[in-house]
């Protein structure tokens, strides 16, 4: 969501004084300046409340073409919500609300360009508030990379690579079996239920939760400013007990791991804290 307040520039200030104040009819022009500031700030905020895409009861839809075999989302403000789905063209479903006061009029554009879907939210002025989401309904067989500025991104159902990366906004992933990638600036990390067998996850600020109900061969997770915790399968798929090479450390909290190890072991885990605690322990 996209909430945006121009500041209107105070009076220029006049000549200073020997004792270093400006004259007092400059200060009190100023004072009253800043006050019409706040009062007009003030009155675009009622006017325009706060913006919800949920509140969209008529959404746009629209369908794509896909070329190749790797779908790119590349968006800028708006949460994600991205499936495998039935489908034989990528589905987009758009939800938006926005208002702007003194300024142009906000809109939401969609676009495919070489396999690249392009999603951009314009929503500036006075004070703009705007809120968008878009479902992706993507073909069955196809990998996707997300590539998200601002808004929390989810996934689901993926047989094939993905990989998210989000400046601001949580990553969530649920029951995909392809090869994951996971990565936000800002927020939390995510990816339950899901089978992959390779999985990487990273976040600079926030926690980063991976449950798996398939024996990993790879696991790489880790935040620099939170906690890290890694779910794991007692056992494969033929009932085999399962053993981890586990590498758990963080450089200020505590530190658990009690799934079985093998220092030599096939499945290779890595969990890592910068600030934050770290667990890396067998599923219930």
């Amino acid at each position: 969501m996209t909430r945006a307040f121009l500041t209107v520039p105070a009076a220029r200030a006049g000549r200073v004084r020997p004792g270093g104040s400006a004259p007092r009819s400059r200060r009190n022009r100023r004072a009253r300046d800043l006050a019409v500031v706040g009062l007009v700030t003030a009155v675009a905020l009622a006017a325009v409340g706060c913006a919800s895409a949920d509140d969209d009861k008529d959404p746009d839809r629209r369908s794509f073409a896909l070329e190749g075999t790797t779908l790119t989302v590349d968006s800028d403000d708006s949460a994600l919500d991205v499936v495998a789905a039935d489908v034989r063209e990528v589905r987009v479903t758009r939800w938006f609300r926005g208002s702007v006061v003194a300024g142009g009029e906000p809109r939401v554009t969609w676009a495919m360009r070489d396999d690249r879907l392009v999603l951009r939210v314009r929503c500036d002025g006075l004070v703009a508030d705007c809120s968008a989401r878009h479902r992706i309904e993507v073909p069955r067989g196809v990998a996707v990379k997300v590539e998200e500025k601002d808004g929390r991104v989810t996934a689901s159902g993926f047989e094939e690579a993905l990989g998210i990366r989000t400046e601001d906004g949580s990553v969530t992933v649920e029951d995909s079996t392809g090869p994951l990638d996971l990565r936000s600036d800002d927020g939390s990390v995510r990816a339950l239920g899901v089978g992959s067998r390779q999985v990487r996850a990273s976040t600079r600020d926030g926690s980063v939760r991976l449950g798996l109900r398939a024996v990993p061969d790879r696991v790489e997770a880790g935040s620099d400013d939170g906690s890290v915790t890694v779910e794991l399968p007692r056992e494969d798929g033929d009932g085999v007990r399962a053993v981890y090479r586990v590498t758990a450390e963080t450089d200020d909290g505590a530190v658990d791991v009690s799934v079985p190890r093998d220092p030599t072991g096939a499945h290779v885990v890595s969990a890592r804290s910068q600030d934050g605690e770290v667990t890396v322990r067998s599923a219930n």
